[in-house]
């Protein structure tokens, strides 16, 4: 059978405007038929529903009316009564559709104008979700492109299939691009806006200097050697740990190559950005001292619960581990995940001195003993007064020059000195209105039912009602930096662990839960410990 020009015609344009964008071919057809159905209302009314349809083989368009069986025909121009169609087709029943075949049309100016729009918008809808598609699964990858052009310092660049843009706060600083620069970016975002799909790309994530040693170190793309953390001052410096999972490859070695090679590589790509690399461990107090470098570190000291490290370093070593407007501490603190505190070996000796002076102070206070008795215990570790009054008496016995009566005597007067603070807490607590029920929750003194009224929490609902964070601090981690936002127990001893069976143990009073239910939860609490211990 011999097909026309038209026919062969529409089949043409639908294989080249599927080639040009990269679509389905169906979904041109499909457009296409679209658009004859709004072009043929146009002719017949706008109340009459056509069905158009292109053969995807022979290129043929067929056209009908569609007529809905009905029992009362409220629309002449839609509806047909059921004896109407059983008379065209005796097995038609209410609901169906009669068809009625319609002829070709000729497309007028207006017709074929917005028959045009029609397909142009359909098109350009798969081309969005195509594009949408194929770059949603490459979040994460590395890039490369050409430079469209450049609005108001950000970037858009054509990467072949899609077009994708890199904001200004994205850019290297300094860096500077041009119509037609070759550009590398990774793709960091993919978000379906009203004018399509963005394709957001950066050159100063974290990630795609992971890429890009991913490139260069065939053991990292391998997996021997896995990059566990990067800090990046984009442009100027960088930091990355990383760990080998074979003994005999030396991570470092590796990243650096062979005179530096593979290292500079990297440096080249981002702008001459100077990159350490160091070897990651599980201790963190190695890792402070690695991160820190160049400078030398004398003394570490972790605090877990706050997450936040205190190092000491030589004096003359200061500005060397602070870094150019603290950068190289800056950097060290992003790299390990915690807050990072500086001190030179004489602020830490004079701040122990200070310590020291305060502690000894206390005692002499609070036991009315001399200097050389409150430096004894001040010299032996002992910082506090409760600690004097719960530690076992031998421990107070056995400093030198001390015996069983006078540590019995030292260990009362700091009872009798906590029993009176303790009292002077109580009346606060009375006049702050907390109810004495509180005192039922173990590991709840007066001190901290006053710190409680304080933050009007009064009553056994009132503590019930808190979380955990009202009453330790959390902390938040933003741009690579830790804030610290405190609890209503700041100032005192207490975990997170302890704080949570507070809560449930006034939540228990309350009558916001049962015995059974409590139970439950512990069980649950164990059962997870136990799988993590396993893993």
């Amino acid at each position: 059978m011999a097909v026309s020009a038209n026919r062969l015609e529409l089949l043409q344009i639908a294989d080249a405007v599927a080639r040009e964008k990269s679509i389905d071919r169906m979904i041109v057809i499909e457009a296409m038929q679209d658009a004859i159905e709004k072009a043929a209302k146009a002719r017949y009314g706008a109340e009459t529903e056509v069905k158009a349809e292109i053969n995807p083989r022979s290129g043929e368009l067929r056209m009908w009316r569609l007529l809905e069986i009905v029992a009362d025909v409220e629309e002449p121009s839609r509806q047909v009564t059921l004896d109407f169609a059983k008379a065209k087709s005796p097995n038609a029943k209410l609901g169906d559709f009669l068809t009625e075949p319609l002829p070709p049309i000729e497309f007028g100016r207006i017709a074929a104008q917005s028959a045009k729009q029609v397909i142009v918008q359909k098109v350009r809808d798969a081309e969005r979700d195509r594009m949408y598609d194929e770059y949603s699964g490459r979040i994460g990858e590395v890039v490369n492109g050409t430079v469209k052009r450049v609005e108001y310092g950000n970037v858009i660049v054509d990467l072949g299939r899609g077009e994708g843009i890199i904001r200004r706060d994205e850019l290297i600083p300094r860096e500077l691009y041009r119509y037609g620069d070759r550009v590398r970016a990774y793709i960091y975002d993919v978000r379906r806006e009203q004018r399509g799909p963005q394709i957001f790309l950066s050159r100063t994530h974290p990630q795609f200097m992971a890429k890009l040693f991913m490139q260069e170190v065939p053991e990292i793309y391998d997996g021997i050697i896995t990059i566990r953390s990067i800090a990046r001052d984009p442009g100027s410096r960088a930091k990355i740990a990383v760990t080998s999972s074979d003994s005999s490859i030396d991570p470092v070695g590796a990243c650096v190559g062979m005179r530096g090679s593979r290292v500079q590589a990297v440096v080249g790509e981002l702008q001459g950005e100077k990159i350490d690399i160091i070897p990651w461990t599980d201790s963190i107090a190695d890792l402070v001292v690695s991160a820190l470098q160049p400078a030398d570190v004398a003394k570490v000291v972790l605090d877990e619960q706050a997450e936040r490290i205190e190092v000491v370093v030589p004096d003359e070593q200061l500005s060397l581990a602070i870094g150019r407007r603290g950068q190289n501490v800056r950097l060290a603190s992003q790299l390990i995940g915690w807050d990072i505190d500086i001190l030179t070996e004489q602020e830490e000796s004079e701040r122990r001195n200070k310590e020291f002076t305060e502690r000894s102070g206390l005692f002499m206070e609070a036991l009315d003993v001399d200097e050389m008795v409150a430096q004894l215990l001040a010299s032996e570790g002992f910082s506090t007064v409760e600690e004097l009054a719960y530690v076992d008496l031998v421990e107070i016995a056995s400093i030198e020059g001390f015996d069983e009566e006078t540590a019995s005597e030292i260990q009362n007067r700091a009872s009798e000195y906590l029993a009176e603070i303790e009292r002077g807490q109580d009346e606060e607590r009375v006049k702050l209105g907390v109810s004495e029920e509180l005192y039922d929750i173990a590991g709840l003194n007066a001190a901290m039912l006053v710190a409680l009224g304080q933050e009007d929490i009064k009553t056994v609902e009132d503590f019930a009602g808190c979380a955990a964070d009202d009453l330790v601090g959390w902390t938040e981690r933003k741009d690579g930096e830790v804030k610290r936002f405190d609890g209503t127990f700041k100032d005192f001893p207490v975990s997170r662990e302890e704080a949570e069976d507070m809560i449930m143990q006034a939540r228990l009073k309350a009558g916001w839960i049962t015995e059974d239910e409590l139970a439950d939860a512990s069980g649950e609490d164990e059962s997870e410990a136990s799988e993590e211990e396993a893993v």
